[in-house]
């Protein structure tokens, strides 16, 4: 009886030439599509080698639910994570302060495990409600039998066992690692569970890896050799936390050991760096405030400011990389560590500051969506950048497996709030690992 061999190549003459150009690219598990389409409609695909179908083809159904309301449903989501759970601020019965507890303690602390579980479970079933409302109720509400079998497909796909590699590639923004599924549609949790523990497999960015595409995926221009040592930079207001508070040195100490580091404090020192035709950085970390700055009787800009508190924007960028081409050097990976970084501006479009940074070259851009607590932000980085510059895995594993590991052994559920616009793949590669393909196993 035939039986498939498990092959190990030791040698690969054509270097992958049935790949894209320098790429040895391997397509996500599951591919969700939401295109908006003539008469202001949503056409949603899934398709991807985990998605069951009975015909080999994708599933494709026209939803009832109009952009708008998708957006609302996901801007009141987002809006959610900070009103019930990062701004949460305990009182007593005679509406005082809880004495002992601080202020506001989890956007203080990381660890929340002394903080009473019965309030964080309460304020975990709110937001898991609001999640898989605005998956159930919003996205995919409605009677029509056709987008009720497109969701049973969906919703078995995304409960199976084991974390699945996920791409969603929309127009149409969604907080996806925040999204959950609804209690029936997993194993119900055991009774020795912890309370918390039992509500975390519920979210999509505890139990999948996610990127999301919104048609920016990042070009197929030629990656350069990687070097020995990673150019490194840090940008970053240097007014944020002064008292040391937050593990921020400890980053910025990471990022410069063993690399070629700059740091950079000013909006001139950056612009001057994008405008170098030049530039070839593998990591790019930014440490600083994001917010939305008017912008007349347009809808308000997304913009970060360093040290000098002046605008740097998506159109910043745009201006100073424009005229180089697909064949750049520059093609960092990108750790947008400032509030609403990971957030399309209006909830919906592709040319935020990330995405700008992606047509520019960027190969991903990772940042929260909501307005994050400084020392989540730092533990976070920490953790990530650690992972990365080891050069080992990509960035779509460490994120994932670094939001894993806040909420089971810390009970923070923070780590589904940051959202990776592309790069799932992404890795930190270094001239002494170029050869490390040849060794892979090729497992049936």
């Amino acid at each position: 009886m035939g039986r498939d061999l498990r092959v190990r190549v030791v040698q690969d003459p054509s270097e992958g030439f049935t790949a894209l150009p320098d790429e040895r690219a391997v397509g996500p598990d599951v591919t969700v599509c939401l295109d908006v389409v003539a008469g202001d409609r949503i056409r949603a695909r899934l398709y991807g080698p985990a998605v069951p179908s009975l015909y080999g083809t994708e599933h494709r159904v026209d939803l009832t639910v109009r952009p708008a309301e998708v957006r609302l449903a996901s801007a009141r989501l987002v809006g959610l994570w900070k009103e019930l759970l990062v701004d949460h601020r305990p009182m007593t019965d005679e509406g005082l302060p809880v004495p002992g507890r601080p202020e506001r303690p989890y956007a203080s602390l990381v660890d929340l495990r002394a903080q009473p579980q019965a309030e964080l479970r309460r304020i975990l079933e709110d937001l898991a409600s609001a999640g898989s409302d605005l998956l159930y109720g919003t996205l995919l509400g409605g009677h029509d039998p056709r987008v009720e079998r497109f969701a049973a497909y969906l919703t078995q796909t995304l409960a199976a066992d084991g974390a699945l590699r996920v791409r969603f590639d929309s127009e149409l923004y969604v907080p996806w690692p925040m999204i959950c599924l609804r209690p029936e549609d997993l194993v119900p949790a055991t009774a020795d569970e912890e309370a918390c523990a039992a509500l975390f497999p519920r979210f999509l960015g505890y139990r999948h890896q996610i990127e999301q595409t919104g048609g920016a995926y990042p070009g197929l221009g030629r990656r350069g050799e990687p070097p020995d040592r990673p150019a490194v930079s840090l940008n970053r207001d240097a007014r944020l936390d002064p008292k040391g508070q937050t593990r921020a040195a400890e980053v910025a100490a990471l990022l410069s050991k063993d690399t070629r580091f700059v740091d950079r404090t000013t909006r001139a020192e950056l612009v001057r760096a994008l405008g170098d035709g030049r530039l070839c950085e593998q990591v790019m970390y930014f440490w600083c405030h994001g917010h939305f700055v008017s912008n007349g009787f347009q809808p308000a800009r997304f913009a970060v400011k360093l040290t000098d508190q002046t605008p740097i924007d998506a159109q910043t960028v745009r201006e100073r990389r424009r005229r180089f081409g697909d064949h750049s050097p520059f093609q960092p990976f990108v750790l947008l560590n400032a509030c609403y970084g990971g957030l399309p501006e209006e909830g919906e479009d592709p040319s935020f500051l990330g995405g700008a940074l992606i047509q520019a070259g960027a190969r991903g851009v990772l940042g929260p969506q909501i307005e994050m607590p400084q020392a989540f932000a730092a533990e976070y980085a920490l953790a990530f950048l650690d992972h990365y510059l080891r050069g080992e895995r990509t960035a779509g594993a460490i994120a994932h497996e670094v939001a894993r590991d806040f909420a089971d052994r810390r009970h923070n559920p923070l780590g589904f709030a940051y959202a990776l616009h592309c790069g799932m793949d992404a890795r930190l590669e270094r001239a002494t690992t170029h050869s490390a393909h040849a060794d892979q196993e090729l497992v049936p």
